[in-house]
């Protein structure tokens, strides 16, 4: 087998499958984000739920940035880089600091 051979990329349905599942991460994030704002925001603002308030969009808008340049990389024709392990780390904490900010609302 040649060396060209060898890079070129039988995508199969596997890209596609990984970015519907960023998207519906992306979505969950979202919603979930909605929610956490609109708790802290439900008896008035108040400076604790201001900081949640700001915490959730921090981890969401850092969420969404990772998962478009994922995105982004997996609906490219050429092979998709790997994810990094930076951007990886990243949205896993993101993903973690808004269901921990959730959970801090809603006890």
């Amino acid at each position: 087998m040649s060396e060209s051979a060898d890079r070129e990329r039988d995508p199969g349905l596997q890209p596609e499958r990984t970015r519907l599942a960023w998207r519906r991460t992306t979505l969950s994030g979202t919603v979930s984000a909605v929610l956490a704002v609109k708790t802290a925001l439900h008896g008035g603002p108040t400076p604790a739920g201001l900081i949640a308030c700001a915490l959730c969009c921090a981890c969401w808008l850092t969420f969404l940035y990772a998962a478009h340049r994922r995105i982004r990389s997996l609906a490219s024709p050429a092979l998709p880089t790997p994810l990094t392990p930076r951007h990886a780390t990243a949205a896993a904490l993101c993903t973690v600091a808004l269901a921990v900010c959730g959970a801090a609302l809603v006890l």
